[in-house]
């Protein structure tokens, strides 16, 4: 096959590494924001924190100006190609993503059971069999697996050989450590490990191990009346019974795990103030940090432009430095689109739902999805749900992430269309005002909504309803 020359014209679309950058901090929140700014700053010495100070030689705007536009013609220090490589800190990729593994203080849940066991009177052999249990036991406290599969564990991996009667010995050892209901093999047996130890001759107390042991089927399905039943009591002995149950503790392991548990710090990126029927809004002002690029930096560079100097070494050096110095200058202007992508972005979405941010009230708020606020922005959507993403603004009636004013549309009677935000707050207060004794079923809450003009199907109900954490109507029954 012969070879032939020929000429080929195609559109190409490519990020450039300021692009790249720009998107990454778009999505960053307020708290992230300060740690990549410090980041930066470590390993660019050409950026610093602070306003930009103008010098005694400059004593006008204009001239300052004239300055900052000033490029140095290091043409002739560049001639020769100089490796990437030379000029970088670090090896690394722009776009690898650094993750800090943290180190985690304290106790941990498995740590205090085996505490306790040292208490115990174990011996070599069950010892060994109980940290093994131990370690099974997941974050609950429970143990899902089968006593078989922990013998064959020990067998294959620990060469020790006992049977599951030895091994059920242990576990009721471990059963006996605090907290009570720690290494249950299902809801029942730890509800009733519980139980038992709370036993103290109370009538209620007895009726509720009663219904655990022979009725806790009918117990989960909330078949009360079946219960009262067999039991031959009434909905008051009933209801005191149930009551000591829900006083147990369904996971255990978890109480422990609570106490050392982080919570993040909500910090707002947007503030909306309501004054007399105007909405004002402004951005927090971690989000617009000051900095400016090191006159150091530029000084040095003007005076290896200014020397004339040729070696090797001056070449990497001028290299080096003005590398720094357009790194800067990116990160710079990056904030700065950020800061303004971002005030865009928001302000179309207080425009778009202004009626939600004076009264506060849901069902003020109207179907919005990003395509809408992007098409007023002029950006792409996926511009808008960077900016959308851990994003949050404080409002005079409470802090909302930005994804919490985006929802779709449904239809009324009268063709109108809203948001489903606003069927869900209906919803909603229709289930907390129902009868606990016969709640809601979905069939009955789509007639509800339908009776108030909104056209929605009961399987749509149900959508809602899981979406709101609420269960079904068996599981809602009170007595």
């Amino acid at each position: 096959m012969a070879l032939r020359q020929h000429l080929t014209q195609k559109l190409d679309q490519r990020l450039s590494p300021q692009q790249i950058q720009l998107m990454k901090l778009l999505q960053v929140p307020t708290m992230e924001l300060d740690q990549r700014i410090k980041q930066e700053i470590e390993e660019n010495p050409a950026l610093e924190e602070g306003k930009e100070e103008l010098d005694d030689d400059y004593s006008n705007e204009e001239e300052f100006e004239e300055r900052e536009d000033e490029e140095f013609d290091v043409s002739d220090y560049l001639q020769d190609d100089v490796a990437d490589y030379k000029t970088k800190t670090s090896n690394q990729s722009k776009d690898t993503d650094d993750k800090v593994i943290p180190f985690s203080g304290g106790t941990t849940f498995r740590e205090k059971l085996s505490e306790q066991l040292q208490l115990s009177k174990l011996d070599e052999g069950q010892e060994l069999i109980a940290d093994i249990l131990i370690g099974n036991l997941d974050e609950a406290g429970y143990l899902n697996r089968d006593l078989e599969a922990i013998v064959d564990d020990l067998a294959f991996s620990l060469n020790a050989h006992c049977k599951e009667e030895e091994v059920l010995e242990v576990l009721k050892v471990i059963q006996g450590l605090d907290p009570a209901g720690v290494g249950a093999r299902n809801l029942q047996e730890c509800l009733l490990l519980q139980m038992n130890r709370r036993q103290d001759g109370n009538i209620e107390r007895f009726t509720a191990k009663t219904i655990l042991e022979k009725h806790f089927e009918e117990f989960t399905k909330k078949h009360y009346d079946k219960i009262a039943k067999k039991l031959e009591i009434d909905d008051v002995d009933l209801k005191d019974a149930i009551g000591e149950i829900l006083k147990l503790n369904p996971k255990p392991g978890g109480a422990s795990k609570g106490i050392t548990k982080n919570f993040q710090q909500i910090i707002p990126d947007f503030i909306i103030y309501e004054n007399e029927g105007r909405l004002d809004l402004s951005i927090n002002s971690r989000n617009a940090p000051e900095l400016r690029i090191s006159r150091d930096y530029e000084n040095m560079l003007r005076s290896y432009s200014e020397g004339a100097k040729t070696s090797k070494t001056d070449k990497e050096a001028v290299n080096f430095v003005k590398h720094k110095l357009d790194n800067a200058k990116w990160f710079i202007d990056a904030i700065r689109q950020r800061q303004n992508t971002l005030l865009t972005t928001m302000t179309a979405i207080m425009r778009f739902q202004e009626g939600y941010f004076i009264s506060g009230d849901e069902t003020q708020m109207k179907p919005m999805i990003l395509k809408d606020i992007a098409e007023i922005v002029n950006l792409d959507i996926s511009t808008v749900s960077r900016v959308a993403n851990s994003k949050y603004v404080q409002t005079h009636f409470g802090v909302f992430s930005l994804k919490y004013f985006f929802s779709e549309s449904l239809s009324t009677d009268s063709g109108e269309e809203v948001s489903t935000r606003e069927v869900k707050k209906i919803l909603s207060e229709a289930i907390d005002a129902e009868n606990k004794r016969a709640p809601l079923t979905d069939e009955k809450l789509m007639n509800l909504l339908r009776g108030k003009g909104y056209n929605i199907a009961r399987r749509t109900v149900a959508k809602y309803r899981e979406q709101l954490n609420i269960p079904v109507a068996r599981m809602r029954k009170e007595l």
